[in-house]
């Protein structure tokens, strides 16, 4: 498949010849260094922009061939963006998740009260439901974020960048949110992030973005072939197989 953009007649490639796939419980990772076009392939397999070639499927179906309404219950997607009103509570937030199976008036039914909270339940967000999302810290936020893409109950969840601004031990917790979703709900949970130790530890595949070649695997086959080693100059960066993080060269 190739990503990127089209202005007019002319199409301009961020990245080509790509190709993988996830099965249901797996938490995967995309990587690479700024600018190679993680967000832009997640926004891709999301449907959010139009893919320049190739196919993206989901349970041998091209993702094009799904009606919107249909597609909004196969996959949610959590992007960067900020939400469009921060007055809402966390429940009428995590709520929205459900608009793809509701009436034209947006009723929800008892089903839909049911998703909704065992989303805010997941989360562990019972004593935010009624705070207003002003009121939460990003790291809360966050986790409302994901809960609403939950309580959409699609088989794929995809999320760009989700532990953006966040400290060391919140981006720990989110991550092993997500795993926990993937691996006890049989979800497909697809991330893009900038840290690859982390992803190298938690996921069960990571799809490593390289302008010289795309590799795609679990993280130990990933190691062995040496997948991490080219992504930043040697003489400043180096991976470290043996306990698969990265070093800094002094």
């Amino acid at each position: 498949m190739g990503i990127g953009y089209t202005s007019g007649k002319k199409q301009s490639y961020v990245a080509d010849q790509i190709s993988f796939g996830l099965s249901k419980g797996e938490l995967g990772a995309i990587v690479g260094i700024n600018g190679i076009g993680k967000s832009t392939l997640l926004r891709t397999l999301g449907n959010v922009q139009p893919k320049l070639s190739g196919s993206v499927m989901i349970n041998n179906n091209p993702i094009e061939s799904l009606r919107p309404d249909v597609l909004a219950t196969h996959i949610s997607v959590v992007l960067t963006e900020p939400i469009a009103s921060k007055n809402l509570t966390v429940s009428q937030l995590v709520s929205l998740g459900r608009h793809p199976y509701t009436n034209w008036i947006g009723t929800l039914s008892g089903e839909d009260q049911i998703k909704i909270l065992k989303a805010i339940e997941m989360l562990e967000l019972e004593s935010l439901q009624h705070h207003k999302c002003f009121e939460l810290s990003d790291g809360q936020l966050q986790k409302v974020m994901i809960a609403r893409a939950l309580a959409q109950d699609t088989e794929i969840i995809l999320l760009d960048e989700p532990t953006t601004h966040l400290d060391l031990y919140h981006k720990v917790h989110i991550l092993k949110l997500l795993q926990r979703i993937a691996h006890d709900t049989e979800k497909v949970v697809l991330y893009t992030t900038h840290e690859i130790d982390l992803a190298i530890q938690l996921c069960d595949k990571i799809f490593v973005m390289n302008k010289s070649q795309n590799n795609f695997g679990a993280p130990c086959e990933l190691i062995e072939s040496k997948s991490f080693e080219e992504l930043f100059p040697k003489d400043t960066i180096t991976f470290d197989p043996e306990s698969g993080s990265f070093k800094i060269n002094k």
